[in-house]
């Protein structure tokens, strides 16, 4: 498809399959010469096409007719000369055209006859938003027109870009990190969980803890007396930590089962379900963010201890074991929790927040800010980790960008009228 665009005065046009236009170009003309012709002003409201449905740049008897022409192609400039409104050989018009972008960079571009018609030697990138100058010379005439072209650019005051909200950070190289989600459960480490038992089987007197008391290494527990002996003797906790099972109650029998299991709280672990199909992309060493499930502010960041040996039987899923440390109590054994485990780190040599990316036309972009303008950068992207993505084109390092309330500019811009289809 090729494109079009439209502009206040003598604004270039292009192209378009679907004959549409841009909204919102620049309102500046300069006036063109033409040795003593100047050039014929066209307003936004009598926009004159030619043939080929470019828009025409007239200096007296002598036109051009512009496009950017894309259909198989990168889009490029090919334009079109005509004399009295007939077309004459492309050879006898020497012809260069520059667009000014924002940041004080210049694209040149000169032009050899092809066919019908000039061809300009390099892409015309996007944004296809810049300020136009065309110098053109025929039959020892010098024709030149100069006129504004933007999209998807606006003004916003820094006092107002404050107030908005609108914060900015520079794009440079970082780490993207491949991730997977993950479900699990906190548990009590293994190692700090102890069972406590009668010494002998027998009668239970008195029970002195229950569950969530906690308990000091040598604490009673409880009181049993024996079968055989008939004596009573004290069952003592035989670590610091918490009751987290009571299986006896008074006048019971003490037998195999515990009375008592007490945990050491502090010594914690989460144990995430691993699937078959990533098994293998899991390993020992590997960090996992571990959040509870409704509030991800409570994230702890850790490392996988081990995969255990065995899978379970039901789902056939593997265990990874994060160990969590808990000395402001943030978990609780049995709590479900989330984890995003990194399994691969890639270096790149540009990165922007996910937070900046916004839509445009077709394109994900981000808005650079140059002083007090703020445009659109069209991107070719990469790998994604949730906070950064790879910018493998359209953006250039070290530009200062948006990275939040990016979509109050895209509103502005839209607002204003100064993004179009193509």
């Amino acid at each position: 498809m090729t494109r079009s665009f439209r502009f206040s005065f003598i604004c270039l046009a292009v192209v378009s399959g679907l004959t549409s236009s841009l909204a919102g170009c620049g309102n500046r003309q300069d006036s063109g010469s033409a040795d003593s012709h100047g050039a014929t002003a066209q307003d936004e409201q009598d926009f004159e096409r030619g043939p080929h449905n470019g828009q025409l740049l007239r200096s007296g008897d002598f036109s051009l007719e512009i496009t950017i022409f894309e259909t198989g192609v990168p889009p490029e400039f090919r334009v079109y000369p005509f004399k009295s409104d007939q077309a004459i050989a492309p050879n006898s018009v020497e012809l260069s055209i520059e667009l000014g972008r924002l940041g004080n960079q210049v694209d040149p571009f000169n032009f050899s006859a092809q066919g019908d018609f000039l061809r300009g030697d390099a892409v015309v990138l996007e944004p296809h938003s810049f300020d136009v100058s065309v110098s053109a010379r025929h039959s020892g005439g010098r024709f030149q027109w100069h006129y504004e072209s933007y999209e998807g650019r606006t003004q916003i005051e820094p006092e107002i870009a404050n107030a908005m909200g609108i914060q900015v950070e520079q794009a440079t190289n970082g780490q993207i990190r491949e991730t997977i989600e993950l479900q699990g459960t906190v548990l009590p480490h293994p190692d700090a969980v102890t069972e406590v038992h009668g010494r002998f089987p027998g009668l239970v007197q008195a029970l002195r803890k229950t569950i969530g008391d906690s308990v000091r290494e040598g604490d009673e527990l409880a009181r049993v007396q024996s079968n055989e002996s008939l004596q009573t003797y004290v069952v003592t906790a035989p670590q610091n930590g918490t009751v987290i099972e009571r299986n006896a109650s008074v006048g019971s029998a003490s037998s195999d089962r515990p009375l008592y299991v007490i945990a050491d709280l502090s010594r914690l672990v989460a144990d995430f379900k691993i699937h078959t199909r990533n098994i293998d992309r899991v390993a020992v060493g590997q960090t996992v963010r571990v959040s509870t499930i409704v509030d991800d502010a409570t994230a702890f960041s850790g490392t996988i201890e081990r995969i255990l040996p065995t899978l379970d039987a039901s789902s056939r899923a593997a265990t990874a074991r994060v160990l969590l440390n808990d000395m402001d109590s943030t978990w609780r054994p049995g709590q479900f929790v989330r984890g995003v485990a990194v399994i691969a780190e890639h270096d790149v040599s540009l990165q922007v927040r996910e937070s900046g990316l916004q839509s445009f036309r077709d394109f994900t972009v981000v808005y650079a800010r140059v002083g007090d303008t703020y445009e659109v950068r069209m991107l070719d992207l990469g790998r994604r980790d949730g906070e950064f993505v790879q910018v493998l084109g359209g953006l250039e390092p070290g530009t200062t960008y948006v990275t939040e309330n990016s979509f109050l500019v895209k509103a502005d811009i839209e607002k204003s009228g100064a993004s179009h289809d193509h």
